[in-house]
């Protein structure tokens, strides 16, 4: 049982509601009633607390309010579901951006939003803090399936916010974070040696990609990586001097229940005399796809180490690798030359990292992959992952990666890097309603691939199907015109090219 003072916070925030709207809130009454029968009824069920405080957050959904005044300190305790204030002449960013990092919650704010914030409160619900904290803007806390619930505020409509807010950059935040902590990636001039340097900074190396001169090392504590940080900076010897970022292992297939639609239909063929075009695939590791589509698969490479597939399911880079079978099936008429060869940056962890993607696009690279398939991604920019991409740019190899699956314009990385063609997700001629819609997107294709594993159908939704059917059809079309990389990415922004038109 939730308590009764929970039921008494909600009650009180319909009270606040109807005080704000005056004679205005006969025209809200019918939803007043139904949120006040629904919190009710859910909450007096066997629920959890945090449940709970969703449904006190939905309850003040949407309000504008009055300002309040004063500032310097926000104290959230999440565990009691309370909140006290003094700010005084505080911004709205630095603002969302503690309010990110204390709740874990998902903070989108619509773009170019400006709020001075001027209150003080002690021990408020959660709703009726933002409602002061907030002021004149409108927001809403809405709760997620199995993820943080999402704050938006916004000055017009809902749908503008899309501008994710990043939690502030504390100790307890860069551990929970996209920065992997306690770790630089160095980059090296050549012919100067790591070790030494390293031995020096009292750091272990703990990766290398030696065909681009870069390092991972790890450091005891922060203080130690900071302190590095500035002597490598200073450094002759250095090129660069790079944070590693984490990225979430990509989320596996769903199972469907039957389909019409068959397996792809591909014949292998023996590759022209201008040679095999071969698909870089980095991502998790591929299993044996069947239906005689193995043939199209090069002997596979890890970075990460060996992966632990559930044998039961098609992992993220299986299914991408259908994906991208099925997209070339169509482009060659069902006989192909092109091969992918899939490139294990997971291995059996739940993050890779941007060495660990960097050291994947090295290894494809080198071993001929072009294009290259980055269904991946997160929001952590690195400068020498970017420079790796520019470098495989610069000899004429396009990349293609995923936009990301959250409906906002925050720049996706490695799908925002230059060089690369980002790619969000088309459903029934219209952006999908989960995909990325920021400036930095190239392109657009189907964001829902249908694929078998074990003669079962199952069904991969995202901008990662949507790279991935990019990507056969580059392949596709270059082998059918026996055309460069050049032309075939003209090709693809002739035919698939989109522009994001920001909503008013």
């Amino acid at each position: 049982m939730v308590s009764h003072g929970i039921l008494s916070d909600l009650a009180s925030m319909l009270n606040i509601i109807q005080r704000r709207f005056g004679s205005g809130a006969q025209s809200i009454a019918p939803h007043l009633v139904n949120l006040r029968a629904r919190g009710r009824a859910i909450l007096c069920g066997p629920i959890a607390l945090g449940r709970a405080a969703f449904l006190l957050g939905l309850a003040i959904a949407l309000l504008t309010g009055a300002p309040a005044r004063a500032a310097d300190t926000l104290n959230w305790e999440t565990n009691r579901n309370r909140v006290s204030a003094d700010i005084k002449a505080g911004k709205l960013l630095p603002l969302l951006e503690q309010i990110a990092a204390i709740t874990r919650w998902h903070v989108f704010v619509e773009p170019d939003t400006t709020h001075t914030i001027s209150a003080k409160f002690n021990n408020l619900p959660p709703g009726e803090a933002l409602h002061l904290l907030l002021g004149d803007l409108n927001f809403a806390l809405v709760p997620e399936t199995n993820a943080s619930p999402k704050l938006v505020v916004f000055r017009t409509v809902m749908k503008n916010a899309t501008q994710l807010v990043r939690p502030i950059d504390t100790t307890e935040d860069r551990a929970r974070g996209k920065v992997i902590p306690n770790e630089l990636i160095v980059r090296l001039k050549p012919g100067a040696k790591i070790d030494e340097l390293a031995r020096a900074l009292g750091a272990k190396v703990i990766g290398r990609i030696d065909s681009l001169n870069a390092y991972r090392l790890q450091f005891e504590d922060q203080t130690a990586t900071d302190a590095a940080r500035q002597q490598l900076a200073a450094n002759p010897d250095v090129a660069s001097v790079d944070s590693n970022y984490s990225f979430d292992r990509p989320a596996t297939p769903s199972g469907s229940q039957s389909s019409s639609m068959p397996p792809p239909q591909l014949q292998i063929k023996p590759p022209p005399s201008t040679g095999r075009i071969i698909v870089g695939l980095v991502d998790t590791a591929v299993q044996p796809l069947g239906n005689g589509l193995d043939s199209f698969l090069l002997k596979p490479i890890s970075v990460a180490g060996v992966a632990q597939l559930d044998p039961s399911a098609p992992s993220h880079g299986t299914a991408m690798a259908e994906t991208i079978l099925r997209s070339l099936a169509g482009a060659t008429q069902g006989s192909s030359s092109v091969q992918i060869l899939p490139v294990d940056v997971y291995g059996p962890s739940p993050t890779t990292s941007t060495f660990d993607v960097a050291n994947g696009i090295a290894q494809a690279v080198n071993s001929g992959a072009n294009p290259i398939n980055l269904s991946l991604g997160s929001t952590g920019d690195s400068p020498f992952l970017n420079s790796v991409i520019q470098d495989g740019s610069s000899k004429g190899i396009v990349f293609i990666a995923a936009a990301g699956n959250q409906p906002v314009t925050t720049p996706f990385y490695p799908a925002a890097s230059p060089g690369v063609l980002a790619v969000t997700a088309i459903d029934n001629g219209q952006l999908a309603s989960y995909a990325n819609r920021g400036s930095f997107i190239a392109l657009g294709a189907p964001g829902t691939s249908l694929v078998y594993y074990q003669s079962q159908p199952w069904v991969v939704q995202g901008t990662s199907a949507s790279a991935a059917y990019i990507s056969g059809v580059a392949a596709g079309n270059m082998e059918t015109t026996h055309g460069t990389a050049a032309q075939a990415q003209a090709y693809l922004q002739s035919h698939f090219g989109v522009t994001i038109v920001p909503a008013r």
